[in-house]
């Protein structure tokens, strides 16, 4: 039985799955929060897994660096740290430092930092001769102006350290861009209230479809899992609605694709951990979107454990304890897989989803979890979600389509009597 240390987690999805897993696989893990109460407990009164299934819980300032390696240092002099974890993306830094002061198995905490900051990532793989989007990092409104003019309208528009779509927004004009940086530089502070740099990346449009490839390095050397194709919606903003995995791309394409991220992981120095990095497709050839130093979210953990059998959290445990061969392979349930998002195409409280029951009997359907009532704002980032409903096929183009035509089985009721249809069900 190992002990991990783990820094913060998200609240739903893996958050909600890696700690029962951890149990499962035979270990414990000691909680490092600022707040338990971060994690709210669920409707029926039961406590949140992350709460629930710690060993214990040490209250500490986790973004503050020194004091989480600090603590880190006290657990394992006490009782023992084997590996350090988190599913958060704002504690991947913190989760590097601790590690790197046990001398235990991860990343080295600047390239972390590099990866979690996309301007760095942007410069990296540049003078690594890939070919990268035409960029400008900006800290005030004529550098951004300026950007936009030299790389020419469109243009893509995003903070340098967010995730989830949050704030990324597609610029026609001088006026739209100006609408954006001013939207980016007035947050301080993320939701979990660490300081943002404020500043605002403008980059070239990439046109095509997109695709994420999700890996494991160990030593230097990446193991690509698989691609997964990604639907995009929310212009101006780019939302992701649904995944399918296997990507619906050629064999030469996907070869193309993964020698593109191979280069690009090596570039910014990545030789440790998992990452999610996001490509589009472009008539030029693949372009590095952005990339995560984490599994992939939005249920892609999912997809990649039902269609190869390799579960990405237990790979996420495996390589804190310094040992992924010993990450089980399960047997593989389905050719293909793919999850839609059931979002509302317009702000209000819904109060109900009609249409789900005309799912009961499919066997197709592994899950479908829609949280009702809840307040909702026009979609603009990933968080935009009332819930998905994930499905099997014998192929990718059979399980996207049937993950799409269920979104359009369901309508939403508004709180004001309106019904309404979820974003993407006219596809």
């Amino acid at each position: 039985m190992a002990t991990l240390l783990m820094v913060e987690s998200w609240l739903h999805s893996t958050g909600l799955r890696l700690p029962p897993l951890i149990h499962a696989l035979g270990h414990r893990y000691v909680l490092l929060t600022r707040d338990p109460a971060l994690y709210p407990g669920a409707a029926d009164g039961s406590a949140h897994p992350v709460v629930r299934d710690a060993d214990d819980i040490v209250i500490v300032d986790t973004n503050d660096h020194g004091a989480v390696v600090a603590a880190a240092k006290s657990l394992a002099a006490r009782r023992g740290i084997d590996g350090v974890v988190t599913t958060c993306d704002y504690y991947l830094e913190a989760v590097a430092h601790a590690a790197d002061a046990l001398r235990l198995p991860g990343p080295a905490p600047d390239v972390v930092k590099r990866m979690l900051r996309k301007h760095e990532v942007r410069t990296a793989t540049a003078r690594a001769g890939l070919a990268t989007p035409a960029h400008a990092a900006a800290d005030t409104w004529p550098v951004a102006r300026a950007a936009a003019e030299r790389i020419g309208y469109p243009v893509v528009a995003k903070p340098v350290d967010l995730n989830s779509g949050t704030s990324v927004c597609r610029a026609d004009d001088e006026a739209a861009l100006k609408d954006a940086y001013g939207e980016i530089t007035a947050a301080e502070h993320n939701t979990r209230g660490q300081r943002l740099a404020r500043l605002v990346l403008v980059e070239e449009l990439l046109d095509g479809p997109e695709v994420s490839v999700e890996a494991m390095t160990y030593d230097g050397v990446t193991t690509v899992l698989g691609i997964t194709g990604k639907d995009v919606a929310g212009a101006p903003a780019f939302v992701e609605a649904g995944h399918v995995f296997p990507a619906m791309i050629a064999p030469d394409q996907a070869r193309e694709v993964q020698a593109h991220v191979r280069a690009a992981l090596t570039a910014v120095g990545h030789r440790h951990g998992l990452s999610h990095t996001e490509v589009r497709l472009t008539e030029a050839g693949p372009r590095i979107v952005e990339i995560n130093p984490r599994q992939g979210g939005g249920y892609i953990f999912d997809l990649v454990r039902l269609v190869t059998g390799v579960d990405p959290l237990e790979l996420l445990v495996a390589l804190a304890l310094g040992d992924p061969a010993s990450a089980q392979r399960h047997p593989a349930q389905a050719p293909a897989s793919a999850v839609a998002f059931v979002m509302s195409p317009e702000p209000g409280r819904v109060t109900a989803v009609e249409g789900v029951e005309q799912l009961a009997g499919d066997d197709t359907v592994v899950r479908c979890e829609i949280t009702t009532p809840q307040r909702v704002a026009h979609p603009c980032d990933n968080n935009s979600r009332l819930g998905h409903i994930l499905v099997t096929g014998p192929d990718a183009a059979s399980a996207h389509a049937r993950a799409r035509a269920a979104i359009g089985l369901f309508r939403l009721g508004m709180d004001d009597g309106r019904i309404v249809a979820p974003l993407g069900a006219e596809a």
